[in-house]
């Protein structure tokens, strides 16, 4: 049986004591689906309702999405509506006991293998931070205002104690509402569970630990990584500046799409590897344990990918086309189309607004960017519609067809990352085991 982990000093060991550093994938798209994953507009209760409208019951959505969610996952990332009963919210102190079976299926899956599982509590009730991703259909950040959702998820995560635990990107402007909630979160876990290694990240997609020890947890996206980016990447000193920190829940560059970016695809992405390179280098040099963005997903970031010729990406190939070409995903978004639109209203509000008041929350993380709420809120709202029209008259067979084109069989392996990644492995477990 293997052995449970625990904290010493900043070093994760196991139950001899023997240092461990962890190194795994995060499965991004699966429980939590965002939508530059999965290739659907705006945020998943938003699909999930206009779904059900258009295949004509409920029952019929919940089997497509079920059927994606097996799929999709071979190795978690977990949204709570996935958990709590009825998944619109109305009534959710009820657990959903069926939210379960995927967490079981995957966790068993992994531990067969010996394989370590950490759960991630990625879209905390009423939206832990401003993104997509939290579910919460605004960029207001309302878990840190209204105590009735912090006591939500804390009497979810009670229930989430006998399984693997993890807490996901918190974004607090005064930082003693998350050093409270922790402090509850942790006496509310540990009243049921005194094992299991529990993680927790600074604030404002953790990048502050002002209020925190000298052992913490992060996310680590290099600006160098993404499009956009303000000079070629050469590797020099200050480019490859990080922090140190024991756990590094995501990181990882994104990738050019042939479809997309044509010619220059491979250039790109040779760029983008040696931003990967610089990172494993310093991640090996103060030992951190690490889970890379993403397992698997429709060709942006994924170490495996959907293929083009499934049914899912022919179906919503045109669909995708366009989303690409709006911009309406937040997440490492290509802005050639349409920054001629976006950049006359950022400049207007610039212009109108003092400086001091260009961002809701402290951080230069959360700078103005009013370009961003009207393409992944305003836009992406109004192409919930157009992405469920795609599944009209679908049958539950065609339904079933069309959610396997997740499955491994059915994905190509981005050979660049993985390479890196797997020799990477090699080299850091030689060490690890001379050590």
């Amino acid at each position: 049986m293997t052995s449970y982990l625990e904290v010493s000093g900043t070093k994760i060991v196991d139950g001899d004591s023997k240092e461990v550093i962890l190194r795994g994938a995060g499965l991004g798209g699966w429980m939590n689906m965002e939508n530059f994953i999965s290739g659907y507009p705006s945020y998943e209760f938003q699909i999930r309702a206009a779904l059900a409208e258009v295949v004509g019951s409920p029952r019929k959505s919940a089997f497509f999405f079920d059927k994606a969610s097996h799929s999709q996952s071979t190795r978690g990332i977990v949204d709570p509506r996935e958990l709590m009963c009825p998944l619109d919210g109305m009534d959710p102190r009820v657990l959903n006991k069926e939210g379960f079976k995927h967490l079981d299926r995957v966790i068993d899956l992994c531990a067969q293998q010996g394989i370590y599982t950490i759960l991630d509590l990625h879209a905390a009730p009423g939206g832990q931070n401003t993104d997509w991703h939290c579910d919460s259909g605004t960029h207001i950040a309302n878990f840190w205002i209204h105590k009735d959702f912090q006591d939500r998820t804390i009497w979810l995560w009670t229930e989430l104690a006998k399984h693997y635990i993890r807490w996901e990107q918190p974004t607090d402007p005064t930082h003693l509402t998350i050093v409270r909630f922790y402090e509850r979160v942790y006496d509310a876990i540990r009243s049921v569970d005194t094992e299991h290694v529990i993680l927790f990240d600074g604030s404002t997609l953790p990048s502050d630990f002002s209020h925190f020890g000298d052992v913490h947890n992060s996310l680590d996206y290099s600006l160098f990584g993404f499009p956009a980016c303000p000079e070629d990447y050469v590797s020099s000193d200050e480019q490859r500046r990080w922090m140190t920190r024991i756990w590094n829940g995501e990181w990882g560059p994104v990738y050019a799409r042939e479809q997309y970016d044509g010619v220059i695809t491979d250039a790109i992405n040779e760029q983008r590897y040696c931003v990967l390179k610089d990172q494993l280098a310093i991640y090996n040099k103060d030992r951190l344990s690490w889970s890379i963005w993403l397992y698997k997903d429709i060709g942006f970031q994924g170490m495996v990918y959907v293929t083009q010729e499934t049914p899912y990406m022919t179906l919503l190939k045109d669909f995708l086309a366009k989303k690409h070409r709006l911009a309406v995903d937040a997440w490492g978004t290509d802005m050639t189309h349409v920054q001629h639109i976006c950049q006359p209203l950022i400049n207007h509000i610039a212009k109108e607004s003092p400086r001091e008041n260009q961002s809701l929350y402290p951080a230069p993380v959360w700078k103005m960017d009013a370009g961003r709420l009207s393409r992944s809120i305003l836009v992406a709202g109004y192409l919930v519609k157009e992405w469920v029209v795609y599944f009209r008259g679908k049958m539950e067979a065609e339904l079933d067809e069309i959610a396997k084109s997740f499955k491994s069989e059915s994905c190509l392996r981005r050979d660049g990352l993985n390479t890196i990644v797997t020799a990477d492995a090699l080299v850091a477990g030689n060490e690890l085991g001379s050590a």
